[in-house]
């Protein structure tokens, strides 16, 4: 089955539906991308909390990996995104 027939016939959220479409149109071909929450919200006219629900969403259901990243001086980065699953003809 792939990736997006198991999210659609999923009891996700819509909220959660539309992050992880999001993150896959800019996933690379490994599934791996690092948008910003701010950039995901304005993007997908959602506030900043709701995309945060949603990503938490899509990780506690198995279809999102997410890695908090920091820059050299320990500043906060944007997170690293891995969906799982994913099928790889997309």
């Amino acid at each position: 089955m792939t990736d997006l027939k198991r999210i659609y016939q999923s009891d996700l959220p819509s909220r959660a539906i539309a992050v992880y479409l999001y993150l896959r149109g800019r996933a690379n071909k490994e599934g791996v991308c690092w948008p910003a929450i701010p950039t995901m919200a304005r993007e997908l006219k959602m506030s900043e909390s709701t995309v945060r629900r949603g990503v938490r969403d899509l990780e506690k259901a198995g279809f999102l990996s997410v890695e908090e990243r920091f820059r050299w001086n320990h500043a906060d980065s944007s997170n690293k995104y891995v969906l799982l699953g994913r099928s790889h003809s997309v």
